[in-house]
């Protein structure tokens, strides 16, 4: 009977951290408009009021700053609150935010209204990112690449299934029409699932052991602030997510610049449509695809792969995407080989620090997504100062490279040596 027993509990266990993850994956899709639907309301924006691609672009970057630099209090609040109560209310606050934000967009008639919404929308955005992520890694830890990486791909594919609709609202009823009714949606779905969501308890999950290595020990936030292998994956971060930010919040200008926004492409479809959804797919895709391999080859090597092929990604379009094909094709690759930083940098953050205080760990870095942001109207000015987008995408090849040689020759020797430290003290 007892072994009966054990067997329902690990069943009943899976069948619950599946659920888990799926409702907080939809919860993602629910707020990936927010980020990678962005793209399509500028140039309408821009009509509209006649205020300049930079200043609106300045709303995303305050988007961008509150999703990120908020995570650190709203993890911590969720930790705080414990696995049954944090969850469900911290994305339920996030969901209402959500919705209030792209309303206010709605309305917005001043550049300052526009940052509001951006300010709101952040706040929620980022509540809703922050537990889904902590909610991966503490669930799955026994395949947290992958775990998280499905979660992420919620994020970064979840704007496809509406790049359409997005767009058919905003051409026959203006862009306030798709604010309006788009945010009221997306916030809705994520408050209803919000109250399905409860965080694993102690000893809860048994697996098989991982086959990357882990900490031993679970670091405090105050810790993990002290750590140089923190600080090493946040310049990486910050130098990955900026090359990726200024192509996700940019690429409708740059198909208008290189002329082939609205060159019809495939099956009725313009360039830039076809494009906003094979990016957004090959985003999603990235997140689980890279994650997978990391849980099994390890997270440096990972990001070596990926990383190295994203430079050669930013050189191609810059070089070539002036060709209806070449443009959708090489924009896919720089999105398939920057989207699995959320899954990949989130899963080397728990491994190295424990899951215990995971979300707000977690969130500690991914503030690192936000002092990047500030670098996406720079690709403007340097866009406007050399008269196209090819010293932008040269900075982005390179910094990509960049991260690649510190992955390998900075961050796995360091990683091991601390990792080797933890499980020394844990004896």
């Amino acid at each position: 009977m007892a072994i009966a027993a054990s067997a329902s509990d690990r069943a009943t266990t899976s069948t619950t951290r599946w659920a888990q993850l799926v409702s907080v994956i939809i919860c993602m899709v629910m707020i990936a408009n927010l980020q990678y639907g962005w793209t399509l309301f500028v140039n309408p924006i821009n009509k509209a009021h006649g205020w300049s691609i930079a200043a609106i672009q300045f709303a995303f970057s305050v988007f961008i700053a509150l999703e990120t630099w908020l995570t650190p209090i709203e993890g911590w609040i969720v930790d705080i609150l414990g696995p049954r109560r944090g969850p469900k209310l911290m994305v339920a606050f996030g969901g209402i935010m959500v919705a209030i934000g792209w309303v206010v967009n709605s309305l917005a008639d001043s550049l300052s209204m526009l940052y509001l919404g951006a300010v709101i929308a952040g706040t929620g955005g980022g509540a809703v990112y922050a537990t889904s992520v902590g909610h991966a890694v503490k669930w799955f830890p026994d395949r947290r690449g992958l775990a998280v990486g499905l979660t992420a791909a919620g994020y970064g594919a979840g704007a496809a299934l509406t790049v359409i609709p997005i767009r058919y609202v905003i051409d026959s009823s203006g862009y306030e029409a798709a604010f309006f009714w788009f945010g009221l949606f997306q916030g809705g779905i994520v408050f209803v699932l919000a109250w399905l969501l409860r965080g694993p308890e102690a000893g809860e999950i048994n697996t098989t052991p991982p086959k990357v290595i882990q900490s031993a020990k679970s670091y405090t936030p105050l810790e993990v602030l002290q750590s140089p292998v923190f600080w090493l994956l946040y310049i990486m971060f910050v130098m990955v997510s900026a090359s990726g930010l200024m192509a996700t919040a940019q690429i409708a200008p740059i198909a208008s610049d290189f002329g082939v926004a609205n060159t019809v492409f495939l099956l009725g479809g313009t360039t830039i449509t076809v494009a906003l959804i094979v990016d957004n797919v090959a985003n999603g895709t990235a997140r689980p695809l890279f994650g997978w391999i990391s849980d099994n080859i390890g997270r440096e090597y990972t990001m070596a792969i990926a990383f190295a092929l994203g430079g050669v990604a930013y050189w191609l379009l810059g070089s070539l995407g002036t060709a209806p094909w070449a443009f959708v094709a090489f924009a896919a690759l720089i999105f398939l080989t920057w989207g699995e930083i959320f899954s990949l940098f989130p899963s080397t953050c728990t491994d190295s620090f424990g899951p215990k205080f995971a979300t707000v760990n977690l969130s500690l870095l991914y503030t690192a997504k936000g002092a990047s942001a500030f670098l996406t109207p720079v690709a403007n000015l340097i866009k406007d100062a050399t008269g196209g987008w090819q010293m932008v995408f040269l900075l982005t090849t390179l910094m990509n490279f960049a991260v690649v040689g510190l992955a390998l020759f900075v961050l796995r020797p360091m990683r091991a040596r601390a990792m080797a430290r933890s499980h020394s003290e844990s004896r």
